[in-house]
Parts: structure tokens; C-alpha cells; sequence
């Protein structure tokens, strides 16, 4: 059985295939099991039940939600990502907090759009204008984020890759994102029926603990005292984790009854989905729960 319950998608935020496109690579690939889990988005959690149909896949709904975490020991804020999954897609709170969110995301892509122009001034660049702004807006499917404005800026000569752009002006010129507690996370997906699961926690080049320690003892101690009352589970398998990392989050995991959940966090560059070996009992620990399945697997 092929798991992979951590994908992005074209039309939801970032991925670089749209919803229809992953379907039919999960189905191409023989993957048995799915979530597609975008940035801070649910828009196309109906189109993926209704196409997990079609290409007789078993389907679970997710989201992937960014939580500002305020770490005590150091009295400092770190972004961490955390799944939420088996929510109802059409409850109303999380329908307009992720409305709200997404507001907020344009905003802020026009306000770190002002600190680029900063920078250009300084190296003599011709500033981005609105009609800039506009061309990325129209180029974007789901949810408007830095990666877009990273192509832009490849698209227009400014840097080579997402790295560089990223190294070179995204990081000075960012804009803090909207400040979404765990707590509200936690109530919103468990209000909705779902469970709330924290993401890549040692994940070296993402929104992680790594921000706050390297040490893998001391990444689960935090998430004792601080976490686990909000928290349904953790992800344990990942494309960016080794073999020690996801040994010690089962370890922790099954020390505390979380439940454990995989995916490749795909966003087809490269395309990664269904090549992590997630074993069959992670898609067992769902079977209490609603779960769209598909025809063959009734």
C-alpha cells in the first residue's frame, strides 16, 4: 500500500501541478491513500473527494496551517506548520478564519512588494509596479504566498532559482505572517471534527523546530510541555527527515498515543509523491474515522 498524506497543489497554494494533475499522478503512481494538504486553504477539498471517486483513491481532507508559536524559555515567536486532516470541509468557522487568512496573505505579498522596491533602489533596479503585482496575482491558482513572487522575480532576470531569491531578497524583505496561535488552530480543526497533527518537526529547511534546537530530545520535551493538550498526532515519516528522526517521533508518538502520519510535502519540484515507504497500519489508524474511500476499497 502506497501512503502519502502531505501534498500541495497548484490549485490550492503552492504546488506546481493543479488538483486534477496530482490525482492523476497518484493514480499513475499506484498510491492507495492521500491527502492534498495546502498552505492555509480548503478551496479544493471538494474537487479532490469527488476526484479521489473517479480515480478510486482513498481520500482523507486536509489542510496545512501556519501557527506562530510562542516559545516561553526563550521568550521568542517561531513559525511551525501543523495538518489538520478528517475535518468537515463545509464548516463555517474554519471556512472564514482561512478567509481571513488568505486576506491577510495579499496584504502582506504587497507589502513585502514595497520592501523589494526598497532593495531595488539601493542596486539601481526599476521598481515593481502594481501591474507587477498583477501579474503575479494572475498567476497564482490557490493561495498567493512568497514562492509566487520568487517566480517572478526568476521570470524577470532578477535571480536564477527560488533559492536565490529567497537568499537574496525574500527573507530580508519578508512580512510576518498572520499570527494564528495553536490553540486556535487546535479548536478550529477539532471543532470542525477533524485532528490536528504537527508537521516535519525536525525538518532542517522548514518551518520547524530546528529554530529552536537541533537536539531531538529537547524538540520533544518542548512539544511535552507546550503542545501536547492542542495536538492529535505528529508526522512522522517525511521526505527531509533520516532514519533517526523518524525513529524517535514513533518512539515519542506511540509513548503518548499520538497519531502517526507521513507524506513526501510535495510540491512537485521535484515530484515526490509516494516515495516515502509509509507503512500500511498509518492508514488503519484512520478507519474511525470519516474517510472518503474509494469504490474498490469499500
Amino acid at each position: 500500500m502506497k501512503i502519502d498524506l502531505h501534498i500541495h497543489t497548484k490549485t490550492g497554494s503552492d504546488g506546481n501541478l493543479s488538483i486534477e494533475e496530482v490525482f492523476q499522478e497518484a493514480k499513475n503512481r499506484n498510491i492507495n491513500l492521500i491527502s492534498t494538504t495546502d498552505h492555509d486553504s480548503i478551496d479544493c477539498q471538494e474537487k479532490a473527494i469527488a476526484l479521489a471517486g473517479e480515480y478510486d483513491i482513498s481520500y482523507i481532507t486536509g489542510v496545512e496551517l501556519n501557527v506562530t508559536f510562542h516559545y516561553p524559555d526563550e521568550d521568542k515567536a517561531i513559525s511551525l506548520d501543523f495538518l489538520g486532516y478528517q475535518f468537515d470541509i463545509g464548516n463555517r468557522e474554519l471556512k472564514n478564519k482561512l478567509r481571513v487568512i488568505q486576506e491577510h496573505r495579499e496584504r502582506r505579498a504587497g507589502q513585502i512588494l514595497e520592501k523589494l522596491n526598497v532593495e531595488f533602489d539601493k542596486e539601481g533596479i526599476e521598481r515593481f509596479t502594481e501591474k507587477d503585482l498583477k501579474n503575479i496575482q494572475d498567476s497564482v491558482d490557490g493561495v498567493f504566498g512568497r514562492p509566487h513572487i520568487a517566480n517572478y522575480l526568476i521570470e524577470k532576470g532578477l535571480v536564477k532559482d527560488k533559492q536565490e531569491a529567497f537568499d537574496k531578497y525574500l527573507v530580508k524583505c519578508d512580512v510576518a505572517k498572520y499570527p494564528l496561535s495553536l490553540a486556535e488552530a487546535s479548536r478550529l480543526i477539532r471543532n470542525a471534527g477533524g485532528i490536528l497533527v504537527q508537521a516535519h518537526p525536525n525538518d532542517p529547511n522548514g518551518t520547524s523546530l530546528v529554530s529552536i534546537t537541533r537536539d531531538l530530545d529537547e524538540q520533544t520535551k518542548i512539544i511535552e510541555e507546550y503542545m501536547l493538550e492542542y495536538i492529535d498526532g505528529v508526522e512522522c515519516w517525511h521526505s527531509r527527515n533520516d532514519k533517526n528522526t523518524t525513529a524517535h517521533y514513533i518512539k515519542f508518538a506511540r509513548r503518548h498515543g499520538l497519531l502517526m502520519t507521513g507524506g513526501s510535502d510535495c510540491h512537485q519540484k521535484p515530484l515526490l509523491m509516494g516515495t516515502l515507504d509509509i507503512p500500511d497500519w498509518v492508514a488503519a489508524q484512520f478507519s474511525g474515522k470519516k474517510m472518503e474511500v474509494s469504490p474498490a476499497n469499500r
